[in-house]
């Protein structure tokens, strides 16, 4: 029996009762190896673990069950990019407004007061898509969209895969280690 104990490098951060968050969980192997002791394992190579077992959290899963995950979590990405536009539009639309705000000030102070009441009275008020205003639309946005494919994901990984995550990626990371030459 095996004495020694090494854990793979990059596993997730786990909170301060020593469990991992499931969240977050990356599917981390322990490599055991015949070693004296414990100590021997924590100055193990990590280079002699050979990188086809290294991380074999994928290989229960159909190339067919790999490709839908990775479709399904591209597409969530691609919501959270969306995400960050919307929080940019909604900043912008601020600093706009705020430039807007301020040059009522000043167009008031200048004598243009019909100008100054044209920016009080219809465009810093109105909405940005309707009567909504941007902080609406984002809003609208992280509790519908943006939520629900959260959750899809989230749905989907636990039943194909048991939860894990970029099952994809870690098959390509693992069949690139092993054809590299160092």
């Amino acid at each position: 029996m095996p004495q020694g104990t090494v854990f793979r490098p990059n596993c997730p951060a786990e909170l301060s009762d020593g469990t991992a968050r499931r969240d977050s969980v990356i599917v981390c192997r322990v490599v055991t190896m015949g070693m004296s002791s414990d100590d021997d394992a924590l100055d193990a190579d990590p280079s002699e673990v050979d990188p086809s077992d290294a991380d074999p959290s994928d290989t229960d899963l159909s190339d067919a069950d790999v490709e839908a995950l990775h479709e399904v979590e591209l597409g969530v990405e691609w919501f959270h990019r969306a995400h960050g536009h919307l929080v940019q539009f909604h900043h912008a639309t601020g600093h706009a407004m705020d430039h807007l705000a301020e040059a009522e000030d000043h167009l008031r102070e200048a004598g243009y007061d019909e100008l100054a009441d044209c920016l009080r009275d219809d465009l810093l008020p109105h909405g940005v898509v309707g009567d909504t205003w941007s902080y609406g639309v984002l809003e609208a946005f992280q509790d519908g969209p943006l939520a629900e494919a959260e959750r899809f994901g989230t749905d989907a990984r636990e039943s194909v895969a048991d939860g894990r995550r970029h099952v994809a990626e870690r098959r390509q990371e693992r069949e690139w280690k092993g054809r590299s030459r160092k």
